[in-house]
């Protein structure tokens, strides 16, 4: 599947001890709004620009110009340019 990220949006990954990570998908790391969407997997590269920063439970990307989410197969997803 794919999924158009907002222009921020931030995206929480929580790290599970059994090496899958739930990440927590929010339109706007400013805005308190509930997420917009969670899955279990495992996000492997993030190639728009963006900020990472640890957490004590896994880590932040927070997204400078919006992307997509692209499900890759085997519970692996990247964030890709947002098309257009």
């Amino acid at each position: 599947g794919r999924w158009r990220l907002d222009r921020h949006a931030r995206l929480v990954v929580y790290e599970a001890d059994a090496g899958d990570e739930l990440v927590t998908v929010y339109d706007c790391g400013a805005a308190q709004k509930p997420p917009s969407a969670q899955f279990i997997g495992n996000l492997v590269r993030v190639r728009p620009p963006h900020e990472m920063e640890r957490s004590p439970t896994g880590y932040v990307v927070t997204l400078k110009e919006g992307g997509t989410l692209v499900e890759q197969g085997d519970d692996h997803y990247v964030i890709e340019e947002r098309e257009g």
